[in-house]
């Protein structure tokens, strides 16, 4: 390991390509959903409801495919209530 000054190069957080770019995205909505969870998980849960029919539309109603386990059984649940997640229902 090459130590720059107080910066070693393990350190750096540069994406290889497009693919990692987007994984880097992904995990930075899933940080910020975790931290909107600890404050209203009820205001999480409609986010993330939200995200789910979005999803599903931009993937002409297929998006559930791509799921399995709890994911599938969550999709399955939101996009069963008709694609309008709401906070009060």
């Amino acid at each position: 390991m090459t130590t720059f000054g107080q910066l070693e190069d393990t350190d750096i957080d540069i994406a290889i390509d497009e693919s990692d770019a987007d994984e880097r995205r992904g995990m930075e909505l899933a940080t910020r959903l975790r931290l909107v969870a600890a404050q209203d998980p009820d205001l999480a849960q409609e986010l993330v409801d939200s995200l789910i029919v979005a999803l599903d539309k931009a993937m002409d109603g297929n998006f559930r495919e791509f799921l399995d386990g709890e994911a599938r059984t969550a999709a399955d649940r939101v996009l069963a209530q008709g694609n309008s997640p709401s906070r009060n229902s």
